[in-house]
């Protein structure tokens, strides 16, 4: 096990530097026209993949580095370079994260790599949890999954909403009832292959930020998927029905999580690097301008008011980085999260990039509220951060049950 450090080795800032100029060479460059064409940026992706940013060994050895800071170092270079570009490079993770979290070793080299596809005919994946009527309240969730026996097929039936590539995905990821009597704790996850049918890309959504990433409902009209595609196995999840039944019939006992919250949990802290990127790169602006931008015959950042945001924004970033690096850290040396710090990451990055990407606007004055300078795209960005995987008020929420050891509602 790796011990805690806050220097990244060679290898790493090599790593690090190399993304740094992708961002800034081929994303940058690309981010204001693909805001405003509100499409997947396709060609991006492919440039991604032909570097090897975008692919399943990129993401593996990120994901297996024994510090655990190759993912938020990643994450932050990535969305540094510009949010919505980053998404639609990084989304198919979160499917994948899916099925490396409850997966068998089959499903794993069977799937993954299809959710990737190839530097000349690349694809994404979709992970499909929340509904019209089930955001954070995932125990509302009405999407069914049946099993039929004669077939050893799994029938699939509701509407996701909120899906990054949803619909336009290879690989679609998703999260469904089996048990409703057993709450949370009766839900599976299922992989949807290519070209089921049933499955359909539902609204579109045209977004206030991150508008490069496709975001769609996903309708499952009788899909029928293998046995083999419920993620884990049919015998894991009858022991795991098991388990819960029997606790319930006895009034409670151990916490079960079920297949989404594992997923959310293994990828908050990587939320909470990307939004230290976007907040991060609005701080550079920011503080450039303000060096170079004359009033009254010096630069602005002469004046205290100024350059007291800036400090505030800097020492925001450098502690929301940190808090992130201690989850990311944590989880990969099996330290568990006793006060949820998984949680506590994702909500101050999210906050501190809210409200720095609004700071780096209110100091560019007008010329920040216009398309010219890009604050204005990253503070519209920002506002993604405290909603999507776990709002704040949920992450306030986990954190205070966890401190607590109450039911806190």
């Amino acid at each position: 096990m790796a011990e805690f450090t806050m220097e990244l080795n060679d290898d790493q800032k090599q790593v690090r530097d190399w993304i740094h100029g992708f961002a800034a060479d081929v994303i940058r460059p690309a981010a204001a026209e693909w805001d405003e064409r509100e499409e997947t940026p396709w060609p991006v992706i492919q440039e991604a993949a032909k570097v090897g940013i975008y692919s399943l060994d990129f993401y593996a050895q990120q994901f297996f580095d024994p510090t655990g800071l190759g993912v938020p170092m990643a994450m932050e270079e990535l969305f540094w370079g510009d949010a919505g570009i980053a998404l639609s490079i990084v989304g198919t993770g979160l499917a994948a994260i899916g099925v490396l979290a409850n997966g068998t070793e089959e499903q794993i080299g069977t799937w993954i790599p299809q959710m990737y596809g190839t530097p000349d005919d690349v694809k994404v994946a979709a992970f499909c949890s929340s509904e019209p009527d089930a955001g954070s309240d995932v125990g509302s969730m009405r999407t069914r999954a049946v099993y039929d026996q004669a077939k050893d097929e799994w029938v699939l039936n509701g509407t996701k909403t909120w899906a990054t590539n949803g619909g336009i995905a290879n690989v679609h990821i998703v999260v469904a009832v089996v048990d409703p009597d057993l709450g949370t704790k009766g839900h599976a996850s299922f992989i949807v292959p290519p070209n089921t049918p049933g499955l359909s890309q539902g609204q579109k959504f045209k977004k206030h930020g991150i508008r490069a990433s496709h975001t769609a409902e996903v309708v499952l009209e009788d899909v029928r998927v293998p046995g083999s595609c419920l993620l884990g196995g049919k015998d894991k999840l009858d022991e795991r029905l098991a388990r819960a039944r029997e606790r319930a019939a006895q009034g409670g006992g151990e916490r079960v999580k079920n297949a989404a919250m594992a997923t959310f949990e293994a990828s908050r802290p990587a939320v909470g690097a990307m939004a230290v990127g976007t907040a991060r790169a609005a701080y550079e602006v920011a503080l450039d301008y303000a060096k170079t931008r004359t009033q009254f015959g010096r630069p602005i950042i002469d004046n205290q008011g100024v350059a007291f945001q800036l400090a505030d924004m800097r020492t925001q970033i450098d502690a929301a980085r940190l808090l992130v690096w201690r989850a990311s850290w944590m989880a990969v040396a099996g330290r568990p999260f006793t006060s949820a710090e998984g949680s506590m990451s994702k909500l101050f990055a999210s906050e501190v990039a809210k409200k720095v990407t609004a700071q780096a606007v209110q100091i560019l004055g007008g010329n920040g509220f216009t398309r010219e300078y890009p604050v204005e795209r990253m503070h519209r960005d920002s506002a993604i951060y405290t909603i999507f995987e776990g709002t704040s008020e949920i992450q306030r929420l986990v954190i205070a049950r966890t401190i607590s050891q109450m039911p806190i509602r």
